[in-house]
């Protein structure tokens, strides 16, 4: 699989020195006591640090910018142990350009009835702190993540870690370079949109190549020819730092066979995809890949309904290039006519897909803006044999409904390019979708 460098999270706590040095050693001394469990709690993929305890606006700034410059850092955590003045954060909140995760919980998980005083409701008031702080990244507009409970709780740590998938995939965007191997399916308005707009709004690098500029010498067998092309694809990918790509079945100079098993072999790597020249899904199908750690998400197609009343289902697939960590069977080997292209039987992996809740992906160019659909859906894996299908499968039902969840996507403007996974949550999806500002329609129950 195609990883990413080591990243890390900054640990920032909100103070002020009206308290005293007595309760700035107490604030110091808990949030480090929290990392230290939260680390060691084995559910965190990344690392947190304890970057500081901030009370003056100028530490504050120098935090930000320190995080902005570090590459290693994906993100940044504060907790607000006691009141913290919001002026104070206005400066490097605007400054900084990494995710920003607002943690409002409190280091007790009760409040001490037998004991509880002037000094411990000084030291400990994170509810108040909490409004104070959540104003100002309100006016502005910062569109932080807002994760509210005790921090020991699995809910809070299991929200704690999808944030920090999703915000590592948001640096890793700005990394991702897809290749196009020929350009747009002719005559398809999907697969086209504005190429500077997506490298402005998402950091995303979109080169163009002939055909020909990947064109070593052929061998005879069709399944060797797959994994020629792989072999082919996989080096001029590594030399030019390209982390997902696209191919089109009406650009195939010089090729035998259009890419099949190659392509699924590559994407079982990491590698993101998307046919017919897509370089936008091929993107997102990176993105994603990377927040669901490569697990049961790829590329897809909607092909054809099951309208049966009571039985009303979606049936995906593409004509090859199905992704095999979407795979519940063990991929097989077969070679099969394609009816398309021109060119000889090609090789490709055949399997059933899984069973599970998931969620539809597809971003619309509409010239002036981008729009991300978000349909959440429950997939499942055929029960009945196709014996003259020659490509994988996967099923899903959409949300609210079969009926409704079409007419809204086909109302809003949905592709019939998409990612699915089934291991990545709708709301990590919404909380990429805010960090990159862009407009986002949720189709859910």
């Amino acid at each position: 699989m195609l990883k990413v460098s080591e990243k890390e999270f900054w640990f920032v706590v909100g103070s002020q020195g009206l308290y005293g040095q007595d309760v700035l050693d107490v604030v110091k001394s808990d949030a480090e006591k929290i990392i230290e469990n939260l680390n060691a709690s084995g559910s965190l993929p990344y690392k947190i640090i304890f970057k500081e305890v901030a009370t003056t606006a100028e530490v504050i700034t120098q935090i930000m910018k320190e995080a902005n410059f570090e590459d290693k850092v994906a993100g940044v955590i504060t907790w607000m142990h006691t009141f913290s003045p919001a002026k104070n954060w206005i400066r490097g909140t605007k400054l900084l350009q990494k995710p920003l995760l607002h943690l409002a919980t409190q280091f007790g998980e009760n409040i001490p009835w037998s004991t509880i005083d002037m000094d411990y409701m000084n030291t400990n008031q994170s509810a108040h702190g909490d409004r104070e702080y959540g104003f100002i990244n309100a006016r502005l507009q910062k569109h932080n993540k807002i994760v509210v409970g005790y921090w020991k709780d699995e809910k809070v740590q299991s929200q704690i870690v999808d944030w920090m998938d999703v915000a590592v995939a948001y640096g890793e965007s700005f990394n991702i370079k897809v290749a196009r191997f020929g350009d747009n399916m002719r005559n398809v308005a999907v697969t086209d949109g504005d190429k500077v707009e997506a490298q402005i709004k998402f950091g995303w690098t979109v080169d163009y190549f002939g055909i020909g500029d990947n064109d070593p010498a052929f061998f005879e067998d069709h399944v060797k020819e797959q994994i020629r092309i792989e072999i082919a694809l996989r080096k001029f990918m590594e030399r030019g730092g390209y982390t997902a790509f696209t191919s089109n079945f009406e650009d195939l100079w010089g090729m035998k066979q259009l890419p099949g098993m190659a392509v699924q072999r590559l994407n079982a790597e990491g590698y993101g995809f998307a046919g017919e020249g897509d370089w936008k899904t091929a993107a997102i199908d990176r993105l994603i890949k990377i927040m669901a750690h490569n697990k049961l998400t790829g590329f897809m197609e909607d092909y054809t309904y099951d309208l049966r009343a009571g039985h009303e289902e979606i049936l995906g697939s593409h004509m090859l290039e199905v992704d095999p960590t979407l795979a519940s069977t063990k991929p097989r080997v077969e070679v099969h006519p394609l009816g398309i292209g021109d060119r000889e039987d090609p090789a490709r992996l055949i399997f059933d897909g899984s069973d599970g809740h998931g969620v539809v992906i597809s971003m619309s160019d509409f010239g002036t803006e981008y729009k991300l659909l978000i349909n959440s859906v429950d997939g499942s894996k055929p029960e009945v044999e196709a014996p003259h299908l020659p490509v994988a499968r996967q099923l899903w039902v959409p949300e609210p409904g079969f009926h409704e969840g079409i007419h809204s996507w086909i109302e809003n403007g949905g592709g019939h390019h998409t990612v699915i996974s089934m291991n990545v949550k709708e709301q990590q999806v919404v909380d990429l979708a805010k960090m990159f500002d862009v407009e986002y329609v949720e189709i859910k129950k």
